[in-house]
């Protein structure tokens, strides 16, 4: 934290810690840190710190670990789905200090899945459309990427098969060839990721047609970001 963090902590009640993953893409961090620029402006007068659990700085240990006494935190997840990040990178900073709290992950929710319908667009006859996450070993998050293909699907005429650019099954490549092999005339990849990185990159490898746009930017993130904040908060006052 900068002196200007440390400053505006001072009589801060809480703190909404936008926790992303990290990346080296300079894209993508600028889309990152505009999500960051939404939250703030969404909320004037709510502090909102910067935190990531790989790749950049600063970590999320550290920023939890810098944060002076009596100041709720809320650690939100800039991320889609449940997993290792989740369920063991923010668990742990958050119980390392008292006063703290982890917010759900962004997705799934259905506006997600109207946002990426909008990502999408109209496409030809007789198409398929992946839906490609990032992918993690934990199954719940499988199980969550599948719910929002279920509410994709009740959007688009075409089939919607889900997929994984690692760590589960099947990969973004195995899902575009499945929807060939049963006859599509063509396949859309519907990049279910935040920002350009790593994972996006991979779509563009898939052999599929055409890959949409990540989710950011859009209104909905930083929408969705202090929706979870505010029911973070709400649990721990009634508990």
């Amino acid at each position: 934290m900068g002196e200007d963090s440390t400053g505006a902590l001072e009589g801060a009640e809480s703190v909404l810690i936008a926790c992303a993953h990290g990346t080296n893409n300079a894209e993508g961090r600028a889309r990152i840190n505009q999500l960051r620029a939404d939250i703030a402006a969404l909320r004037p007068g709510l502090v909102v710190l910067e935190a990531y659990v790989d790749v950049q700085e600063p970590s999320l240990p550290a920023v939890v670990a810098g944060l002076p006494a009596g100041v709720r935190a809320v650690v939100v997840p800039l991320l889609l789905t449940v997993g290792h990040h989740v369920q063991v990178d923010i668990a742990r900073a958050v119980e390392s200090r008292p006063g703290s709290l982890a917010a759900v992950p962004l997705g799934p929710d259905p506006r997600l899945a109207g946002l990426l319908h909008e990502r999408l667009g109209e496409l030809p006859e007789r198409w398929g459309v992946v839906l490609a996450a990032a992918g993690s070993s934990r199954p719940e998050a499988a199980e969550q990427v599948e719910v929002l293909a279920a509410d994709l699907a009740v959007r688009r005429p075409e089939t919607i098969l889900a997929a994984y650019g690692a760590s589960a099954e099947p990969s973004v490549p195995d899902a575009v060839a499945q929807l060939r092999a049963k006859g599509a005339a063509g396949v859309a990849v519907a990049s279910y990721l935040l920002a350009p990185g790593y994972f996006h990159d991979q779509l563009g490898k898939a052999g599929a047609d055409s890959v949409s746009e990540p989710l950011l930017p859009s209104p909905l993130l930083a929408q969705l970001a202090l929706e979870h904040f505010d029911a973070a908060v709400l649990r721990s006052v009634a508990a």
